[in-house]
């Protein structure tokens, strides 16, 4: 049995079918957990896929590169599968074309709220320059974060750890947060998730309902939009009030 397994793992790793098969199969088992947990959000199925995946390539020594060579036909489903939430935010265009000013603002206050807290915990704990503008843009999908964060001058690498944990975080942590601040509108909920925890949040909306997913879609797409535009600006003024101080 071991030889058979240690055959099929030499096959696998020669070829770009490895990144391919240990997602799948990683993110089934968690999905599979997640079930049986009655979809607890501690067992947020992304969280516990990375997990597993790490744990795999550590442990077999392969170089996260190839790795990646397989994974990245997933990776290149994220662009449409983006574009595909259009279709259930349609649904509930009445509710949008009614809430459209409630939306902007919150869109306004969430994506400055996630970008200026980030920064400034990170100042107030001794971070650098580098880390700072790395951190700026955690919160929008990781696509953009990491163009986002390379014309700043932040590290993209970093960027893209933080955009994962901000995503796992986000959809284990929304549930508890929005029923302590007794916020029960599915759209709201979902708009805030999908403002703060980009696409792992989104994710985690449509488990609770199609209204919240579709909203969470939106504030995901809207936050895309404007964080690029907010990110410099806020850069500009702290470096125009550091020179000030």
């Amino acid at each position: 049995m071991n030889a058979r397994f240690t055959d099929i793992w030499a096959y696998l790793s020669a070829t770009p079918l490895l990144g391919l098969t240990v997602t799948l199969l990683a993110y089934q088992a968690a999905y599979w957990l997640y079930q049986r947990a009655n979809f607890h959000p501690l067992l947020n199925p992304v969280a516990v896929s990375v997990a597993l995946i790490a744990g795999a390539l550590t442990l077999t020594h392969t170089p996260y590169s190839t790795y990646f060579t397989g994974a990245q036909f997933i990776h290149f489903l994220l662009g449409p599968a983006t574009v595909a939430l259009a279709l259930p935010l349609y649904a509930q265009f009445g509710k949008l074309k009614a809430a459209w000013r409630a939306l902007l603002l919150a869109l306004l206050a969430g994506s400055a709220t996630a970008a200026g807290s980030a920064v400034l915990i990170a100042w107030a704990l001794g971070a650098g320059p580098v880390t700072l503008r790395s951190m700026a843009p955690k919160s929008v999908t990781m696509p953009i974060a990491m163009g986002i964060a390379e014309k700043i001058g932040g590290l993209p690498s970093l960027t893209a750890v933080l955009v994962v944990s901000t995503g796992i975080i986000g959809a284990v942590l929304a549930k508890y947060i929005l029923d302590a601040l007794r916020i029960a509108d599915h759209a709201a909920r979902g708009f805030a998730v999908g403002v703060a925890a980009h696409g792992i949040g989104t994710a985690r909306a449509f488990q609770v309902s199609e209204e919240a997913g579709a909203f969470a879609g939106l504030g995901m797409g809207l936050n895309g939009v404007l964080t690029p535009l907010l990110v410099p600006l806020g850069l500009w003024l702290l470096g125009t009030l550091g020179t000030l101080w």
